[in-house]
């Protein structure tokens, strides 16, 4: 695998090594995806058709000889803030959150199998009639195998977000790079949902995203891949293809890095 300094070099620029044969520009990235984006037009839980759309994205990658790992938000089930919000302790609120991303990526693990994808689900929360519990020797293994490896129940601790648990999850994966993927394709100055004239911003530090408090990810998910010096990719996960064409430099995406 490529060392950081280069990986971190390559994926900056995220430019296509050949025009006549594209070369996925990382050798190994996390994926992050949001409870929400699972939902596709419901209102709550899993859509199935968005759930094989996106089954169907990391086969694209897989098949490119790319080793992908997987962290999914649990929103679509329960929010532990929104809870602890309205009165529950927020403790229990996180753990319940915690499940909720579980039960998220089983059903990601299923969508995947259904394609021929190997998939091993990894849980910070031990609950091995399940799935497997993390520890990071063997999800490396997996991950070496071919195997697409989902890292459930976020870092298995109150107080901290999928994000920081995706970020925490890259690094200890030594991936390039962290891929989000979301309902928009890039990080804008508003909400491009509600401002049609919201800017998308090509690339950002990370110091800039911290400054003007850009909603990417939470600051201290920011803070990690800057220390470690993994570059963030947002993109949409929403287009047909998506996931691949960024891998090799295409498409429309915004990426923070040093």
């Amino acid at each position: 695998m490529t060392s950081s300094s280069d990986a971190l070099e390559s994926s900056t620029q995220l430019e296509p090594a050949s025009t006549e044969t594209p070369v996925p520009l990382f050798k190994r990235v996390l994926l992050k995806i949001s409870g929400e984006a699972l939902m596709g037009e419901q209102d709550y839980g899993l859509d199935p058709d968005m759930v094989a759309r996106v089954a169907a994205e990391v086969k694209d990658a897989v098949d490119t000889g790319v080793q992908v790992c997987l962290v999914i938000g649990g929103g679509n089930i329960f929010r532990g803030v929104s809870a602890a919000a309205s009165g529950m302790e927020r403790t229990t609120a996180d753990y319940m959150g915690m499940l909720a991303t579980v039960m998220n990526a089983l059903g990601m693990q299923s969508a995947l199998e259904r394609v021929g994808v190997q998939t091993r689900v990894l849980s910070a929360i031990p609950m091995q009639s399940v799935c497997e519990p993390y520890i990071r020797r063997r999800a490396v293994r997996h991950m070496e195998k071919g195997r697409v490896v989902i890292f459930a129940a976020g870092t298995g601790n109150p107080f901290f977000t999928t994000d920081t648990a995706a970020a925490l999850r890259a690094s200890e994966m030594d991936c390039n790079a962290m891929m989000k993927g979301t309902k928009v394709d890039g990080v804008y100055d508003s909400d491009p949902m509600k401002n049609p004239d919201a800017k998308r911003y090509d690339r950002l530090g990370y110091m800039d995203v911290l400054s003007r408090d850009l909603k990417v990810m939470d600051a201290s998910a920011i803070a990690l891949s800057r220390d470690n010096g993994i570059p963030i990719v947002v993109f949409s996960i929403q287009e047909a293809g998506s996931f691949a064409k960024v891998l090799r430099g295409d498409g429309r995406y915004t990426i923070v890095a040093a």
